[in-house]
Formats: structure tokens, C-alpha cells, sequence
């Protein structure tokens, strides 16, 4: 959880962490990355990672700052509490819409009497060599417990959603979004930034810290930090190599081209 409280004190000082999406099942593309990014979201959601493959990636961010963040593939406790016992610095619940909904993801992070985490960490607590209540109290202070705004109805709640007790941080999924407000695959309709612009401001003044998506577009992010953003999830794994590849090829191409030409 050292990592967890790393990410947390960054935000809190006014850095702007950057990280990663985890797709891939080989962990080494978490190691890689961890010498770099201050976390990897590692994404059982959308990806056919096993928790024996997210272990792996978890595993693989031991003895760097990089905090590893799981999104489950639903806001549920039975999803959420083997995540926390193999280890993950926090969690990130999807397409939350109702503060109970975010009251549910709280409670799935927090032990007794906060919430209703079920006792069974193993890597968390050292195999053993970590107390118990030691344990418990620190992860019931230290988790990361993040959720998605990615629907208007969440939108709509958001100034409510945002002063749930032991919420940390919230991430906008502007594509859903824009979805849930007829705007699917348009997420730079103006109704869909304005609400994005509402949910940041509110997470703001809440002392919760606002997230995006974003590809490493240097501009947006300075636009989104001027809005508030806190964090930012800077794209996919198999996008990175995507193009890093298409770059070298035809980086290569051209002078292979200009060579024969000479």
C-alpha cells in the first residue's frame, strides 16, 4: 500500500501522476512500464485478465512508486475483494450512476465497522509478517477506492456522489458518456464537455481527484489540467506499441526509400 499512499501525496502536492492501461497478459509490460508511470490501470473490464494474470501484473510493480490500480468488471464486493487480497493499491469500479452505487465501491475497500471487506489479504499482509489490525487499519486509511463517471445520471449526482465518505478519486469515461447522452462516439459534442466540466469541478471542491483518458497529446492534457484534472490515464498498452511500431516502420521505410532513390 506504499504506492497508494505515494499516488495519493502526489495528487494531494498538485502533480499530475500519469499512467497506463494494462491489456496484455504478460506482467512484464507492467515491469517495464513501472520504471516510468506513477501507476498502471490494469483492466479487467474490457481485457481477459484472470486474477492469476493480475497478481502478476501487481507483482510486477513491487520495488518501484508505481501504484497498481485494478478497474473490476462490475461495482461488486464478490469482484472487488480478491482484488484487495492479492495486493492492488486500489481499485476502479465502473459506471457508477447513484451514490449508493458509489457507497457500495466504498464499503467493498473498507473492513468493519467502515464497510464490509470480508478478512483474507496474503500478500497484502507479508504472507504473515504484517499484524492483523495493523493491517486492517492501514488498508482501511491508505486504499485507493476510485469510480467512473461514465453515465448522465452519474452526472446528475455528481455533487452528491462526490461527498461519499472514503471515496478518493473519480475518472470521467467521456466515451459512455457521451453514449448514455446520445452522442455515442462523439465525445467532443459541447453538451458532453460541459458535463465533464461539471463533474470536475464538483470532484474539485469535494477534495476528490478528478481523472481522465487521454492519449499523449501534450495540448489536451494542459487543456484538461487548466480544467482541473488530476490524474491522467494516458491510453493503452497495445496502443503505445501500436504506435511505436507504425513509427519506427515507417520512419525506417522513408530512408530505405530515400536510399534506393540515391
Amino acid at each position: 500500500m506504499n504506492n497508494a499512499r505515494k499516488l495519493r501525496e502526489k495528487m494531494s502536492r498538485g502533480a499530475i501522476p500519469l499512467g497506463t492501461g494494462v491489456s496484455f497478459t504478460d506482467a512484464a509490460v507492467t515491469e517495464l512500464m513501472s520504471h516510468t508511470l506513477d501507476f498502471a490501470f490494469i483492466d479487467m473490464e474490457h481485457n481477459a485478465l484472470t486474477l492469476e494474470t493480475v497478481q502478476a501484473h501487481i507483482m510486477a510493480t513491487k520495488g518501484s512508486d508505481t501504484a497498481a490500480l485494478v478497474r473490476v468488471a462490475w461495482n461488486d464486493p464478490v469482484l472487488i475483494k480478491p482484488v484487495l487480497d492479492i495486493g492492488a493499491d486500489g481499485i476502479v469500479a465502473p459506471l457508477v450512476r447513484t451514490v449508493e452505487d458509489v457507497e457500495l465501491a466504498v464499503a467493498a475497500c473498507r473492513y468493519p465497522p467502515q464497510g464490509v471487506r470480508g478478512f483474507g489479504p496474503r500478500r497484502p499482509i507479508a504472507y504473515g509478517r504484517t499484524g492483523d489490525a495493523d493491517y486492517c487499519q492501514r488498508a482501511n486509511a491508505e486504499i485507493l477506492c476510485i469510480v467512473q463517471i461514465e453515465h448522465i445520471d452519474a452526472v446528475n449526482a455528481i455533487d452528491e456522489i462526490v461527498r461519499v465518505p472514503g471515496l478518493t478519486a473519480i475518472m470521467v469515461g467521456a466515451n459512455d458518456l457521451a453514449g448514455s447522452m446520445g452522442h455515442m462516439g462523439n465525445p467532443q459534442d459541447p453538451e458532453v464537455q460541459q458535463a465533464i466540466e461539471t463533474v470536475v469541478a464538483s470532484a474539485r471542491d469535494a477534495g476528490v481527484f478528478p481523472g481522465i483518458g487521454l492519449a499523449d497529446d501534450p495540448q489536451a492534457l494542459i487543456d484538461w489540467m487548466k480544467r482541473g484534472i488530476q490524474w491522467v490515464l494516458m491510453g493503452v498498452d497495445w496502443a503505445h506499441l501500436s504506435r511505436a511500431i507504425d513509427t519506427s516502420a515507417h520512419r525506417l521505410r522513408q530512408h530505405i526509400a530515400q536510399s534506393t532513390d540515391a
